[in-house]
């Protein structure tokens, strides 16, 4: 399961967007987001993180930045907060890479490593020595001693300790991320290569500290509904999982927020379902050996920057977020539309997409609740005008995806569902061993989520996986099926 990132940066994340909210809706947005840090580190107070106030201070300035939806690494250390709100406003749309490293946060860890502690006892029999294949561990002065230019970080040693006397020091950032794209700089701080990053969002979750954050596109979206447009919503099955509400009360919620209308991207993911299942028969009656899904943006940014070899089993199959959006344009072209979404990946797949303008996580909506002052759970709630399929609704869920699909094949057809619940290094070293042999030895139609947990676990959730999973099976159960709307 994905590791949440700790309540005391959720909280700090938080705090800075509701008063960033506040100061967009005060009569000097300006001035009170320059104060931002002062107010909540006012002069005498407790400091209960860091060495000292200025270096709090510094670091909340860095989370109010990346709450103003710019990068950390392209901003001046003198430059006012005031005039970083101003070029918020001046923005026409948000910036391409959706992740920053706040230096002034990252605690610069030890480089990662194997390393022997004080436990090791000098045995006789040796295990570490003879296992390992590259000769790096020798015993000096009866102790086992790794040699850094010679490891590999394998960890065999580790594994066959008697005394686990050798451990494997991580950098958090750098062991969550599946593909290398997170690493130190020059100056011994993350500094992540948007060349390899695939916006799962893995790092987010993982660092201790809070240091790597998403750029907010909140304050894109305020500016929408100050202008009078015609904003509208689109909610992924996720959220309906995170707060203790039903769905009606949340899209009555999210209209007060100043939105004209809510879309259930279930809506979406139900086109997705029927153009899987017919694409996967198409697929199979041609001689494929297996396909794998394309709801997962993290997925699919992985394919596109690290395994083009399995381009050619990918599904061509649209997202969720892809149809939902093309039925709202349709039906209003003029809107300004919102995905509501989990994890960090959507906003790259929106940046892409002409139909998506702006991209909200889950702790952004959160935030802005709580800054208007809206109880979600008081709302007497409004229906959706669209009514979208239990299958669809558990899109969200570890094998949903596949579960939808074979509810819409021939019960003849030789359907063998494959689960790769989050992706990491193991998970892509299958992908590759399948993409190559042309085949999947365990199945033939091959979901794929990013996340451990599915997009309940993406990094932008805010509510604990179990209970945000009882919500989700409470509303797929209260949904029709699939066969049962098309009948």
């Amino acid at each position: 399961m994905a590791i949440n990132t700790p309540k005391q940066t959720s909280h700090l994340k938080r705090e800075i967007l509701v008063r960033l909210i506040k100061a967009f809706l005060s009569d000097n947005f300006e001035e009170n987001t320059r104060k931002i840090p002062f107010d909540m580190r006012p002069k005498g107070s407790e400091v209960p993180y860091r060495c000292c106030i200025y270096k709090e201070r510094a670091i909340l300035r860095d989370r109010a930045v990346a709450g103003l939806g710019l990068a950390i690494e392209d901003t001046d250390d003198s430059e006012l907060l005031s005039d970083m709100a101003s070029e918020a406003l001046k923005r026409e749309q948000p910036e391409e890479n959706p992740l920053t490293v706040l230096q002034t946060a990252c605690k610069g860890c030890v480089p990662s490593r194997i390393y022997v502690t004080d436990l090791c006892q000098g045995c006789v029999a040796r295990p570490c020595v003879n296992t390992c294949k590259f000769g790096a561990i020798s015993i000096i002065n009866g102790k086992s001693t790794i040699d850094p230019a010679k490891c590999k970080n394998c960890g065999m040693c580790a594994q066959v300790c008697p005394y686990q006397a050798i451990t494997k020091i991580i950098v958090p950032c750098e062991n969550a991320c599946p593909v290398g794209a997170i690493a130190k700089d020059e100056d011994g701080h993350a500094r992540i290569d948007f060349e390899k990053c695939i916006s799962c969002g893995k790092c987010v979750n993982a660092c201790p500290f809070g240091a790597v954050h998403e750029k907010s596109q909140i304050i894109d979206v305020l500016k929408q509904v100050k202008a009078g447009k015609k904003v509208i919503a689109m909610v992924a099955p996720a959220m309906f999982g995170q707060l203790p509400c039903t769905p009606q009360q949340l899209k009555e919620a999210i209209m007060k927020l100043g939105f004209a209308e809510v879309y259930e991207v279930a809506q979406g993911a139900d086109v997705t379902t029927k153009k899987e299942a017919e694409e996967f028969i198409e697929r199979l009656e041609n001689g494929a050996e297996f396909m794998t899904t394309s709801c997962c943006a993290g997925y699919n940014e992985l394919i596109d920057k690290h395994m083009p070899e399995i381009k050619p089993f990918e599904s061509t199959t649209k997202t969720p977020m892809y149809y939902t959006a093309e039925i709202v344009k349709k039906e209003h072209p003029d809107a300004v539309t919102v995905f509501f979404s989990p994890c960090v990946a959507k906003r790259r797949e929106a940046l892409k997409n002409p139909n998506v303008d702006y991209v909200l996580n889950y702790e952004e909506v959160g935030a802005w609740f709580v800054a208007l002052g809206i109880q979600v759970q008081t709302m007497e709630g409004k229906e959706f005008d669209t009514e979208s399929s239990a299958e669809a609704r558990n899109f969200c869920v570890t094998g949903g995806v596949a579960a939808a699909v074979q509810t819409l094949l021939p019960e003849e057809l030789p359907v063998k569902p494959v689960v790769i619940n989050g992706l990491d290094k193991q998970s892509i070293r299958d992908l590759k061993k399948y993409a190559k042999n042309g085949m999947c030895d365990i199945g033939n139609l091959i979901e794929v989520m990013a996340c451990p947990g599915g997009c309940l676990g993406g990094n932008g959730t805010v509510n604990a996986y179990k209970p945000a999973l009882k919500q989700v099976t409470n509303y797929v159960s209260q949904s029709d099926t699939i066969k049962n709307q098309q009948d």
